[in-house]
This record gives structure tokens, C-alpha cells and sequence, in this order.
């Protein structure tokens, strides 16, 4: 009987050894999977400011190229535009039947 017992508490102690190990495993990996998540959140972070101060910068520059004054300027000093006299300009209306 002795001998039983002495077998059945080292089968468990096995087992148990076992499980320790098998948990200890599963904390290391976890602890990685978490390294390399967080890892990927800071870089994606990182991405996520500089394209939102490259979209500051492009608006910047879409307000800066479409304004009124300055495509007035470039069609009357580059281009040689001019708006034509009043009495030259003829309205057109697009008249729904």
C-alpha cells in the first residue's frame, strides 16, 4: 500500500511539475504577444501623427493654391487674363421645361 502511495504522489508531483511548466510557458508567450501588440500599437501611433501633420500641411497648402486673389493674379499676370467689359458679357440660363 505504502508503495502505491509513495507512486501516486510522485505521478502527481509529475503532473504538477508539469503544469507549472506548462504555465510558465504560456506566461512567456503571452508576455511576447503583448510585447510585439504594443510594439505594433506605438508604431502605428507614430504613423497615425504623421500623416495627420502631413493632412495639416496638404489642407495648409490646398488653401493656399486655390485662393481667390492668388488664382486672380496668376490668370491676369501669367496667363494675360482680363475680365471682359459688362456690356461683353452675356448670361446663360439653362431654362427646365
Amino acid at each position: 500500500m505504502k508503495f502505491n502511495k509513495e507512486i501516486n504522489e510522485i505521478f502527481i508531483f509529475i503532473f504538477l511539475a508539469f503544469l507549472l511548466c506548462l504555465s510558465g510557458i504560456w506566461i512567456i508567450q503571452t508576455k511576447h504577444f503583448s510585447r510585439q501588440s504594443f510594439i505594433e500599437l506605438e508604431s502605428l501611433n507614430r504613423e497615425r501623427d504623421r500623416l495627420q501633420v502631413e493632412w495639416g500641411r496638404l489642407q495648409l497648402e490646398e488653401s493656399t493654391w486655390g485662393n481667390h486673389p492668388r488664382v486672380e493674379s496668376i490668370a491676369r499676370e501669367e496667363l494675360k487674363l482680363a475680365l471682359p467689359d459688362q456690356d461683353k458679357v452675356i448670361m446663360l440660363f439653362d431654362i427646365k421645361q
